[in-house]
């Protein structure tokens, strides 16, 4: 693969940044470069914006509303909008459910929910975890009962990302037990305004409300809202985790916290010099450029295949284990870069002065705050542990 830009490349690279200069909100920006919370309202704000432009759904067929962009222009752009400091799209329709409905749903279903993804009628979350079926999601337990025209829905899932917020959830429910766990597993569309619903806050450790609980009595689920054929949902599962944990590697976040951190160890004075004269933070840092310039190509190669109507398999789980690695270190040395400033302080400190007085630097504010949050990355999407295990079949061909 040739990894240099073209001449065409670097033009499109010019016009993505002159598309942020004049369309990205710098109130948005602010925001996230500062570490506060984006509100829906935020997210869905930039989600219309990049809707409108076109450029929302640049990894989707043309037909459905696609950009028909290369590999090298959606590494382009994601690098672009990470460095503009641009809020993340939330991925759960647009990134994870989409390509689903796109290869397994129906010509309705395709017709129905796709739109309403791209125009933000729908807001989804994910019903994959449960108490006892985290890593080993095939042990889920929610069961989904045919009666007649209707599934009845039974069961819990946990560390529902923003569900509090969501129209619609996409599940995995058990609609069989004979045979292996694998084999009795369904894949569902759910209106989260369905009687039985019932949606719990998880409190984290920085007092964000981002996961919950979602509980469901008795839900009525129409036999249509299955995606595929029945009891055929680990299928659809695992191609779904293929393109999130490609997602959760992050590679164009990584590109810009690199740069970032780059910018504060240079002006950062530490023992009388620069942080980045001293040779362990260097060293640090030299591992952390190598690491990302190799994830880089390799995210490459796993969005080229992609491309070519390849979904990726033990890439993904690659990209996963090293993007979620690099991302934790990138964070781990902000933190020692902010020293006695990388406190666990409440949001409200940062976003509204202590006493009336900033805390720290302006780039310390959200670093405690990352540090802790970037420690989930190597457990959801599948543990890293279980990673390695997928690549280690791959590799041995079990």
């Amino acid at each position: 693969m040739d990894l240099e830009f073209t001449e065409e490349e670097k033009a499109f690279r010019e016009e993505v940044r002159a598309f942020l200069k004049e369309k990205l909100p710098a109130r948005l920006s602010d925001k996230v470069r500062n570490g506060q919370n984006l509100r829906k309202e935020d997210m869905e704000e930039w989600h219309a914006i990049l809707n409108a432009r076109g450029w929302l759904a640049n990894h989707w067929p043309v037909e459905w509303g696609g950009t028909g962009w290369t590999v090298m222009q959606r590494a382009i752009f994601e690098e672009e909008v990470s460095k503009a400091h641009a809020p993340r799209i939330v991925p759960f329709g647009l990134s994870m459910l989409a390509p689903v409905l796109i290869k397994y749903g129906s010509e309705e279903q395709k017709k129905h929910y796709l739109p309403r993804i791209l125009d933000g009628t729908d807001w989804w979350c994910q019903g994959y975890s449960e108490p006892g079926a985290g890593s080993d999601l095939a042990s889920l337990k929610t069961q989904a009962v045919r009666d007649g025209d209707d599934y009845i829905v039974n069961g819990q899932k946990t560390w529902t990302t923003l569900g509090q917020y969501a129209d619609w959830i996409f599940c995995l429910v058990r609609t069989s037990n004979e045979g292996k766990k694998q084999e009795g597993i369904s894949f569902l569309l759910i209106d989260m305004k369905t009687p039985g619903i019932e949606v719990r806050p998880i409190k984290l450790l920085d007092g964000d409300h981002e996961v919950n609980e979602v509980f469901f009595t008795d839900v009525r689920v129409p036999v249509a809202n299955l995606v595929g054929e029945e009891n055929k949902g680990w299928t659809y599962a695992k191609y779904l985790l293929t393109y999130e944990r490609t997602n959760i590697a992050g590679v164009g976040a990584s590109i810009a916290a690199f740069e970032q951190l780059q910018q504060v160890a240079k002006t950062t004075m530490r023992n009388g010099g620069p942080l980045a004269e001293d040779p362990l933070f260097a060293a640090r840092m030299a591992k952390v450029e190598i690491d990302l310039e190799n994830m880089k190509t390799t995210n490459l190669r796993v969005l080229a295949a992609a491309g070519a109507g390849h979904a990726p398999t033990a890439e993904s789980s690659m990209l996963k284990i090293r993007g979620t690695e690099i991302r934790q270190a990138l964070t781990d040395l902000m933190r020692r870069a902010a020293g006695s400033y990388a406190q666990p302080w409440i949001h409200a400190a940062f976003e509204e002065g202590f006493n009336g007085e900033p805390v720290g630097p302006d780039w310390a504010a959200p670093v405690a705050s990352d540090y802790f949050n970037m420690r989930k990355l190597s457990i959801f999407g599948g543990s890293n542990e279980v990673q390695r295990e997928i690549i280690t079949k791959s590799i041995l061909e079990l």
